[in-house]
């Protein structure tokens, strides 16, 4: 029915160093179950075909009554329903998202926040956009201990590298302002702002999404400013997440901050 780029293809800063290859197809009704399988089929086929980009797909779907809420089915999490809706670049097909349904701000915080929980806080979700996270950027053990030895994560490549340190940054704005969390509109928000710590760690980041750091300078930057950046995501998503009545979540958040500084 439709087909669009989604991500940094479709809102831009796209990277060939480290971005994602994001595809967004919305079928005609009604979902069947056998659309996933064969999505999952033609996504692992493509994904055989080389090495680079070829790996970084990613598959977003569903059709018009999944994506107005009125059927379950499909694989649209509200961040990526979002982006479909302010910026998917029609690929193929007629554009198919009138009467999409558009997240609400407590929505995208509770999605960003279980997501960024199950995949840099260590603790393992089930999750489609989880697992196939995972499978573009497998973990050494988790995102935690690569927080806390930041040679590790430095040695894991630039793509692993600079999504660990620009995700916070990305939910931080997201939550903030209901808008998708573009990286460098993100990051440009992030650093207008007067109280935000690590803001050369961020800068940093930016530039080594065109170009690989210095093992050393990065290593020793990391080890400078990465924890106080978490620090600050999380205390920023523990109001936020109380504020909205999401206690338990707020509390997962807790305990990831004091296993973070133990």
């Amino acid at each position: 029915m439709a087909g669009y780029a989604l991500g940094s293809l479709a809102h831009g800063g796209f990277s060939p160093l480290v971005s994602d290859v994001d595809l967004g197809l919305i079928l005609e009704d009604p979902v069947r179950a056998k659309d996933r399988l064969t999505i999952r089929a033609v996504a692992r086929s493509v994904r055989a075909g080389g090495p680079g980009l070829h790996q970084r797909l990613s598959v977003f779907w569903g059709t018009p009554s999944t994506l107005r809420g009125q059927v379950r089915g499909g694989r649209f999490p509200p961040l990526d329903r979002l982006d479909l809706l302010d910026y998917g670049r029609l690929l193929t097909g007629r554009d198919a998202r009138s009467g999409v349904a558009r997240p609400e701000r407590a929505e995208l915080l509770v999605a960003g926040a279980e997501f960024a929980l199950g995949y840099l806080g260590g603790a393992r979700k089930s999750a489609d956009r989880l697992r196939d996270w995972a499978r573009l950027h497998p973990r050494s053990d988790n995102a935690l201990d690569e927080i806390r030895a930041p040679a590790r994560l430095v040695a894991r490549g630039p793509g692993r590298l600079t999504k660990i340190v620009l995700f916070p940054v990305r939910f931080l704005f997201t939550a903030e302002t209901g808008q998708v969390g573009a990286t460098s509109l993100a990051a440009g928000h992030y650093l207008a702002s007067a109280d935000a710590p690590a803001t050369t760690l961020v800068t940093a980041a930016l530039a080594w999404r065109l170009e690989p750091p210095a093992d050393d300078e990065a290593t020793a930057l990391l080890g400078r400013e990465l924890i106080p950046l978490y620090v600050h995501y999380l205390d920023d998503h523990i109001t936020r997440l109380d504020a909205v009545d999401r206690h338990q979540l707020a509390d997962s958040f807790r305990r990831w901050r004091t296993r973070l500084l133990a």
